[in-house]
Parts: structure tokens; C-alpha cells; sequence
């Protein structure tokens, strides 16, 4: 079955091989019960490599800042536990479930933390599943909190490199960037280049895959749609962006209660 396989993060992981944020995991002092069980899942995880135990401390963690959730001290432990919580579920090849598993104590994408984001994104990356992060994406990124965040933009380039350019979703991404205020006017033409660069690698990947049948024109018209090009708003410079409009089966996560993967 595809993707039965324990997860590698090889292009993801920092010393000893473990999945990890571009920020450090947070040890900032908390509640006592909540901080010693992180210490001993961090312990468990990297030195005893008992993924299962680790988990356990995580959620009983999580459990215990229940009912002092809105505190900054809570809610960096809380961050931390569910990091190592994360790579707990993957060791042990549950990454199927890492999403619900986060979102039952974040409750709504929107307040999921920016390092928890990007993990789950870069996660989901590695699988080969970045559809699953689609919808979560961009609830997130439409909230108006959380574009005043400082890694706003981080989160912005990997939801576009990770999510919408695997998945062909080359207009939607333009749109995106053309409408990102995180992003200044090079940002803004470097992202466009990169989307450009992908939509030709795509098309000439459908094109290499065309049947013998199929005229060479054929799935080039299929793909490119004139009529949608989109042009950066800037003075002297040229470029054309062909918007890839057919050709895409992309599966839409459909939003549920508590965000049930």
C-alpha cells in the first residue's frame, strides 16, 4: 500500500535524525507537571527511542494545561509537547493521524501554532500527501491574527513550494502571491518565477506522458489556458504565466468536525 513504509526525514531532520521547526523547541519554564512531562517525553523520544511512551507523556501533558490554556507559559509548553508528540506518531508510522491528533487540542486550524504548521506541512510533504494540508493552509493563512505573525511569510512560501505547486495549482498560487501583503515587490516577482518554472516542468512532465495517439499539441492545449494568463503589476518587465487549468485531479479536504483526516 502506498506509503506504508516508516517515515524518513532525511531532508527534514536535525541532529540524531529528528523532524524539526526552523525554531528551536521551546523548554521556557511552565507549569511544573506539564514541563516534567515534556523533559521526560523529549527524553523518551531522542535517548530511549520508546516513541510510545513519549506520545503518552505528550498527551497527559497536553491533558494537564487544560485548564490554564491561555497563558503564554502554557501555551509554549503546550506547542513543545505537541512537537514531540508529532514526531512520537511518525517513528512509529502513524502520520495518518498527526493532524486530528493536533487539532483535538487546537480545536480550529486557525489557532494551530506557526511551528506546528510548518511541521505538519513539511510532514505531509514528505509522504507525498500535501492535499491534506490544502484546507487547513488556508484557513490558517486567511486569518487576520495570524498575518501579523512574523512567520506569516514562511508559512506563505512553504503552503506554496509544499502544497499548491505539487498539486498543480498554479493559478490559485499566483492569486495568492499577487495578493500577499507579506510579500515586497522581488518577493512577489521571485515566487512568480518559481510558480512559471513549475507550471513548465508539469506541462512537459503531461506532455512526456501522453499516449501514441495523442497529437503532441494536444496536452499542451489541454494544460494552458491564455485566456487566464496572469502578469506581475510591475513597469519593464515581461513575463507570461500560462495558467494550468485542466489536466488536475486534485483531492479537496472536505472540512469536518474537528478536521477528522
Amino acid at each position: 500500500m502506498k506509503n506504508d513504509l516508516p517515515v524518513s526525514f532525511a531532508g527534514l531532520s536535525g541532529p540524531a535524525g529528528f523532524l524539526r521547526s526552523s525554531e528551536p523547541l521551546s523548554l521556557s519554564p511552565g507549569p511544573a507537571p506539564a514541563t516534567s512531562l515534556l523533559e521526560e517525553a523529549a527524553d523518551l523520544l531522542v535517548v530511549h527511542l520508546d516513541f510510545a511512551a513519549a506520545l503518552d507523556r505528550c498527551e497527559r501533558g497536553c491533558e494537564s494545561l487544560a485548564s490554564d490554556p491561555d497563558s503564554e507559559s502554557s501555551a509554549e509548553v503546550k506547542c513543545s509537547l505537541c512537537i514531540v508528540g508529532i514526531q512520537a506518531l511518525a517513528e512509529m508510522n502513524r502520520w495518518r493521524e498527526v493532524l486530528s491528533w493536533v487539532l483535538q487540542y487546537y480545536h480550529v486550524p486557525e489557532r494551530l501554532p506557526p511551528k506546528i504548521l510548518e511541521l505538519c506541512i513539511l510532514l505531509y510533504s514528505t509522504v507525498k500527501e500535501p492535499h491534506v494540508m490544502l484546507e487547513v493552509d488556508s484557513y490558517w493563512l486567511r486569518d487576520l491574527t495570524n498575518q501579523s505573525l512574523p512567520s506569516y511569510g514562511t508559512l506563505m512560501k512553504l503552503h506554496l513550494l509544499h502544497v499548491l505547486l505539487p498539486l498543480g495549482q498554479f493559478v490559485e498560487a499566483e492569486e495568492l502571491v499577487q495578493g500577499c501583503e507579506a510579500f515586497n515587490k522581488e518577493q512577489q516577482l521571485e515566487a512568480l518565477r518559481t510558480i512559471n518554472e513549475r507550471r513548465c516542468q508539469w506541462v512537459q512532465q503531461e506532455e512526456t506522458q501522453s499516449g501514441p495517439e495523442e497529437q503532441p499539441a494536444t496536452a499542451r492545449e489541454k494544460l494552458l489556458d491564455p485566456s487566464a494568463w496572469l502578469l506581475p503589476k510591475c513597469s519593464g518587465e515581461k513575463m507570461d504565466f500560462a495558467a494550468c487549468r485542466e489536466g488536475q485531479q486534485i483531492w479537496q479536504v472536505e472540512r469536518r468536525s474537528k478536521f477528522q483526516i
